[in-house]
């Protein structure tokens, strides 16, 4: 088998991670700023046409240098399960990168490919860009300011 038709193996681009997990980071800190010492919050999204739906923000774990998050959205169907992320801040480095997915346990920053359980190559960036799609949908249709999410802090 020559180089040429030898399949290449798949390389994290570190450079494309750490923008995403960076961008992730400042959205984050605006829903932790609105937690304050609060373990939990959720956010109501306007309802519009359609049923009102919104997501749950829980802090798992409080430590010097990082948060642990779990954002799980509202069941959208009473036969599906609630999507979740896990999510771990890192405040010294002032990033946010997805650490699992339900129904999936860990995310892997690389997987091989083919795979018993279907896992593309690059899972864990198309996890960190989910994250950055799902708060940027909050940004833009919850508004800027907690009261426009329609706050209910949690038990």
């Amino acid at each position: 088998m020559t180089a040429m038709t030898r399949r290449q193996r798949y390389r994290v681009d570190l450079r494309e991670m750490m923008v995403q997990c960076e961008a992730n980071y400042l959205h984050l800190m605006r829903l932790m700023r609105m937690l304050g010492e609060r373990d939990e919050v959720h956010l109501t999204l306007p309802a519009g046409e359609r049923p009102s739906r919104g997501m749950a923000v829980r802090v798992l774990e409080r430590c010097r240098y990082t948060t642990m998050l779990e954002l799980e959205q509202d069941t959208l169907h009473s036969q599906m399960p609630r999507p979740a992320l896990t999510v771990r801040l890192y405040h010294d480095a002032r990033s946010a990168e997805v650490t699992a997915a339900r129904p999936y346990q860990r995310v892997a920053a690389r997987h091989d490919y083919p795979n018993p359980s279907m896992h593309q190559q690059d899972e864990k960036l198309q996890w960190n860009r989910f994250l950055a799609e799902w708060l940027r949908h909050l940004n833009e249709h919850g508004g800027t300011r907690p009261d426009h999410w329609g706050e209910r802090i949690g038990a």
